[in-house]
């Protein structure tokens, strides 16, 4: 339930915090006409996010034999990537979204017609929807269905919460140091996915076990007990893992601390969006405390 909190939480923030931007620019262009578009982006983008997610359910459903491991390890494998290509592209560009977005809502308000409001509200919000629809199909795999919905439910529920408050200027957040938290376990959670994904594979006989079990260590700390699969869940812990899911699951951090040592946050003497006033109430308050 954590995982499912978690992601459901960072994705979910996301999109409430680009959904505060949209609202708060439109409100300082004084094109407040302009939120009923804001909010048919928002119900599209659910909409197609929900349908998303229920269509992945309803392949890995259908599937039987060897093809289910497959689907469920290219799934997990992908949705690693996924993971971690966006917390990387976040640490860079955090700061040149917020001046995108601004930019792009000054024309799309000024247009006659509006629509470019809605269309950057809805591919904005169904990003992240869609991210989040393949990132809980992969940490499903394993969980029961109870403890997925309800994480989901209760991390989209504090977003939700969180985004009206920031907007409302009622809470201030160190949102940065937000991001750095949940991004640093978002990391160990895709190398889970990756040695899960590497594991269902193992078993479709797409990649080669070369030692199984590497170890076993059932006796100290069983993957089906209470802590075992909490770590299972989060960090892809097995008791008794194959040598090739271990490689994949070390080669996964030698590869990321490559990344990250390639790149470095973009800084800009332009004040983003997300440091600026947001509150349509004024008073020069930064309700993000950034």
């Amino acid at each position: 339930m954590f995982t499912s909190f978690l992601l459901a939480l960072r994705e979910g923030t996301e999109a409430a915090l680009v959904v505060g931007l949209v609202l708060a620019t439109l409100r300082r262009l004084d094109r407040g006409d302009c939120d009923r578009l804001v909010w048919l982006g928002v119900g599209s983008a659910t909409a197609a996010s929900l349908a998303a997610a229920l269509l992945l359910q309803l392949v890995g459903w259908q599937l039987t034999g060897t093809a289910e491991p497959v689907f469920e390890g290219v799934t997990l494998l992908l949705a690693a990537t996924l993971l971690t290509w966006m917390v990387l592209w976040s640490r860079r560009e955090s700061d040149g979204r917020g001046r995108t977005l601004e930019s792009g809502l000054r024309l799309a308000a000024c247009a006659p017609a509006r629509t470019g409001v809605f269309l950057i509200t809805f591919v904005a919000v169904s990003r992240e929807g869609l991210e989040l629809a393949l990132f809980l199909t992969a940490s499903s795999f394993g969980a029961t269905p109870g403890a997925t919905l309800l994480g989901t439910a209760l991390g989209l529920g504090t977003a939700v919460l969180i985004g009206w408050l920031l907007f409302a200027g009622a809470a201030r957040l160190q949102i940065r140091r937000f991001f750095r938290v949940t991004s640093v376990l978002l990391i160990f959670f895709s190398a889970g996915l990756v040695a899960k994904g590497v594991h269902e594979l193992n078993e479709a006989g797409w990649i080669p076990p070369l030692a199984e079990p590497l170890w076993n260590t059932s006796a100290v700390l069983d993957d089906r007990s209470a802590l075992g699969e909490v770590l299972r869940t989060l960090f892809g812990y097995r008791s008794h893992p194959s040598l090739t899911s271990v490689l994949g699951y070390l080669a996964y951090f030698a590869v990321v601390a490559l990344l990250l040592r390639g790149r470095h946050p973009r800084s800009s003497d332009t004040p983003c969006l997300m440091d600026r006033e947001t509150s349509p109430g004024g008073g020069g308050r930064n309700p993000f405390g950034t």
